[in-house]
């Protein structure tokens, strides 16, 4: 979809669907929850927790002197429990 057709979408919208918009955009960036902000949906939604530690350990393993072994294990350990963890709820919604 190109800016254009986005700005024609943006414009053709009744006050009633901006409304139901505005309600879902508060709703998926937390707004009125006290326990989440903007942060953490841009987290939720931009990164992926596997992709974060991944990102973390190798920062470590680079810059703090963090040995390949215990790099190893932080990747493995939390990529196979999170991934284990997603089949779970896969195989539970079937």
């Amino acid at each position: 979809m190109t800016k254009e057709e986005i700005k024609q979408r943006i414009d053709s919208l009744t006050h009633e669907e901006l409304k139901g918009v505005g309600a879902k955009l508060k709703k998926a960036l937390y707004i009125d929850n006290k326990s989440k902000g903007v942060l953490d949906a841009v987290q939720e939604k931009i990164i992926s927790r596997k992709l974060l530690v991944f990102l973390t350990a190798t920062g470590l393993l680079a810059w703090a002197g963090l040995d390949a072994d215990t790099w190893g294990m932080i990747a493995i350990c939390y990529i196979g429990g999170q991934s284990v963890i997603d089949v779970a709820k896969v195989w539970k919604g079937a």
